[in-house]
């Protein structure tokens, strides 16, 4: 498929700055629905990159995302709240961003154009072919991102990808790759707005459904939790009741015992 760069194509809207605040939000909320429609043409690429996720954390691999800018952050937001939803050690989804941790609130200059620095990063967290990279860039063109792929590859580690633009070179490293088509941004080359978006919602499924499988959760519920918060230790407390049938002060007891959820239903029904 030849390559054309949708990311930065003209906005299908024009004159912004003379728009009325309603219909700046109506029109940026019409194409954010057009989101959710992209992503489900691309739900069979989708699935077959999460089996190989499970398949290389259930033999004992890491998942790492990688990206620059707005692609990046995304990675490390997703692997950041694995630890806490589904008490994940840390280093078991680990998102890597163009410019280290100083990127994730400014941007490094050249860092993203860089055809070593990725591979050197995974270099650094000492990959293997045990886990699998998945490159985050809505342009599909991020050198870093590319280059470390391309590396991968070379090196016999599975490679997955999440772009927007078919047949961008990042899909030509991929042996998963997800190429999701949200058309040109309302802002004209704004992807962190529809191109973020549909990242987001990918990068959801992705650890969601791979932590479902590999038994995080029970029913609908996160029985491995991290009881980092007053919400949090409340929800605890209400999934021991529901999966115990025991009372509250039962429950609480249980829970301050074996410091977890799924301890607690286990002692209870030991």
């Amino acid at each position: 498929m030849a390559f054309r760069k949708i990311t930065e194509e003209d906005s299908l809207y024009d004159g912004l700055e003379n728009y009325s605040m309603a219909d700046l939000v109506h029109r940026i909320n019409t194409e954010d629905q057009k989101v959710a429609l992209a992503v489900e043409k691309v739900l069979p690429e989708i699935t077959k990159l999460i089996e190989k996720v499970e398949i290389q954390l259930q033999n004992g691999g890491r998942l790492f995302y990688m990206g620059a800018g707005t692609s990046g952050r995304l990675g490390i937001l997703d692997a950041s709240e694995c630890p806490p939803t589904f008490g994940t050690d840390p280093n078991k989804v680990i998102g890597l961003i163009a410019g280290g941790k100083n990127a994730i609130y400014k941007a490094v200059e050249n860092a993203e154009d860089s055809t070593t620095l990725g591979w050197e990063d995974l270099q650094q967290n000492h990959i293997t072919k045990q886990d699998i990279v998945i490159g985050i860039a809505a342009s599909g063109t991020t050198p870093y991102v590319v280059h470390a792929l391309k590396a991968c590859q070379k090196n016999n580690i599975p490679t997955g990808c999440i772009c927007c633009n078919p047949g961008a070179p990042l899909t030509q490293v991929a042996d998963f790759p997800i190429a999701v088509v949200v058309g040109p941004e309302f802002v004209t080359g704004s992807s962190r707005m529809k191109a973020g978006t549909a990242q987001k919602m990918i990068l959801n499924m992705i650890t969601t459904a791979t932590m479902i499988r590999l038994g995080h959760v029970h029913g609908n519920k996160m029985v491995d939790l991290q009881l980092s918060n007053a919400k949090l230790r409340q929800r605890a407390l209400d999934i021991i009741v529901e999966k115990t049938g025991a009372s509250p002060t039962r429950a609480q007891e249980l829970l301050d015992q074996t410091g977890g959820v799924r301890e607690a239903i286990a002692a209870y029904s030991s």
